[in-house]
């Protein structure tokens, strides 16, 4: 299997006139400039569910968190510092002793001391002199050092600072015992002419090991600004999972790591295949849904409507794509909808076993394109039993609901049971969730785990009417194996509503009519 469709010879701009280090570092910092997005919080559990999985994606250093910050951070840090992971674990600190102080009573191996360096910081969120700032960079790598933690010292703002003043102030930091150096673009403010510019002359001024780039998404260049950073001679990167962090957020670690591999032809240490399942997993935990359209992991990248582009996919892959789904964990799918042609329809029907004649893809064709013109989403659910309508197949679900109990309330853990039948069969299950809406699919989940195990990527609600007795619209994805499938579901009950779409998703991904009597 190909993972890539095509040779990339970079050979523009500043790639002439440069080239990239021999080894260069992923620093993730989802769990420390991620956790920093308005509105996430992670537990010390989830914060390590995280970890972990960093780890195995192979990432060098995982900033864990914040440890002085309270005392969930300090037991989230300590947490992961003790797991023996491979990755070095570190915590960010001001550059102030109580902060340096918790981070080695957190067991983390390194510190990211991060002082401001601008004049505008300096002057209004310090309210000090360039010169107390140096002395402060000189006496508190000092005394980190004297702590055994190995030193990132980080210069805040340092994309609006003087230049030879943030020199000046590595320098100082460095002739101190800081092990590498950082230039954060704290509000985004970097082009990739200016990155390339500026890291080319740290990396020639700084007598150090690693010079690191930290860029923010301000002006939606910060993917662009890490890679001219590293182009230049930087050699250690920070992101985070799906970008997150705070305003804009922060360079995308999935779209660094993609583009450095197939674009410029660099080997990372990073396991691409288990890049969309991390964002998925980080996706769930924060609460922050991955935009569809998002590069590399986003539910749209590997999707595929319009006939023309569909046609030219179904003849050959690289036609429409630049990199083969499988590199990064993803899968190929192609929807049905009003862009839709009838060579996308007719493969869409095929992975269900459904081979219909001319005349009737010419039927579904229609009928998909009358759903579509009226303003509505056709999901995989909607394709299928708008197939078996029109092949005139006896609509007999491998999975019905028969019956369902919820149990939740303000004094009680939301509880739920059902019984359905699957293949014939009937299974029943019961499941707690956080509410009632994750009790019944963890129901429903457990009780067809075992014979068909089928994973839900996506959740999504709306209200489409007014008032508390409105109709709820439920959007799901699911994933059984290397096949997707949507569906949705629409009642005035919430929790209906999502068993109508989770089921019919399962449906979907179950019905197989090549296997029908076998």
């Amino acid at each position: 299997m190909f993972l890539f469709w095509f040779e990339c010879d970079v050979k523009w701009g500043i790639a002439l006139f440069s080239s990239f280090p021999s080894k260069i570092r992923v620093f993730d910092t989802t769990l420390r400039d991620g956790e920093q997005t308005p509105g996430v919080s992670l537990t010390p559990e989830n914060k390590l569910r995280i970890a972990q999985r960093l780890d195995e994606l192979g990432v060098d250093v995982i900033e864990a968190g914040f440890a002085a910050v309270s005392d969930g951070e300090m037991e989230a840090v300590k947490l992961i510092a003790a797991q023996g992971l491979k990755a070095e674990i570190c915590s960010a600190a001001r550059g102030t002793r109580g902060d340096i102080d918790a981070v080695a009573k957190s067991g983390a191996d390194s510190i990211h001391l991060i002082i401001p360096v601008s004049d505008l910081h300096i002057e209004f969120k310090l309210k000090k002199t360039r010169e107390q700032v140096l002395q402060i960079t000189r006496d508190m790598v000092k005394h980190a050092k004297a702590q055994g933690l190995i030193v990132e010292l980080s210069a805040e703002d340092a994309t609006r600072a003087d230049v030879a003043y943030l020199k000046k102030m590595f320098t100082i930091g460095i002739e101190a015992g800081a092990d590498r150096v950082v230039a954060c673009d704290t509000v985004g403010v970097l082009t990739p002419e200016r990155s390339y510019e500026l890291f080319a002359d740290l990396r020639k001024a700084l007598k150090v090991p690693v010079v690191s780039v930290h860029c923010h998404n301000d002006f939606g260049m910060a993917v662009a600004n890490t890679i001219a950073a590293l182009r230049a001679g930087a050699n250690q990167f920070h992101a985070t999972i799906n970008g997150l962090g705070e305003r804009a957020g922060n360079a995308s670690l999935e779209e660094i790591v993609v583009s450095l591999i197939s674009l410029y032809k660099l080997k990372l240490g990073i396991k691409t295949q288990q890049l969309y399942s991390i964002s998925q997993l980080v996706s769930r935990l924060t609460g922050v849904y991955v935009q569809p359209n998002k590069a590399i992991v986003g539910e749209n990248a590997f999707t595929h409507e319009s006939g023309i582009h569909t046609q030219g996919m179904l003849a050959h892959p690289s036609t429409y794509e630049p990199i083969a789904p499988e590199l990064v964990g993803g899968t190929r799918r192609l929807a049905a909808g009003k862009h839709a042609g009838s060579a996308g329809l007719k493969a869409a029907l095929a992975g269900m076993g459904l081979a219909p004649s001319e005349e009737q893809l010419k039927e579904i064709f229609q009928r998909v394109k009358s759903v579509g013109d009226k303003g509505k989403t056709v999901t995989d659910a909607d394709l299928l039993a708008i197939a078996e309508s029109v092949l005139g197949l006896s609509v007999v679900k491998p999975i019905q609901l028969l019956e369902i109990t919820v149990v939740s309330g303000n004094t009680v853990t939301a509880t739920a049971s059902v019984r359905l039948k699957l293949n014939g069969k009937e299974v029943s299950s019961a499941a707690i969730g956080v509410g009632p809406v994750d009790a019944a699919i963890n129901a429903v989940k457990k009780a067809i785990a075992e014979v068909e195990p089928i994973h839900l990527e996506q959740y999504n609600v709306k209200a489409i009417t007014g008032g508390t007795d409105a109709m709820v619209e439920v959007m799901v994805r699911m994933r059984k194996g290397d096949r997707t499938a949507t569906a949705m579901g629409v009642r005035e009950d919430i929790v209906m509503a999502s068993m109508d779409a989770v089921l019919g998703c399962m449906n979907v991904l179950t019905t197989d009519y090549n296997n029908k009597g076998k």
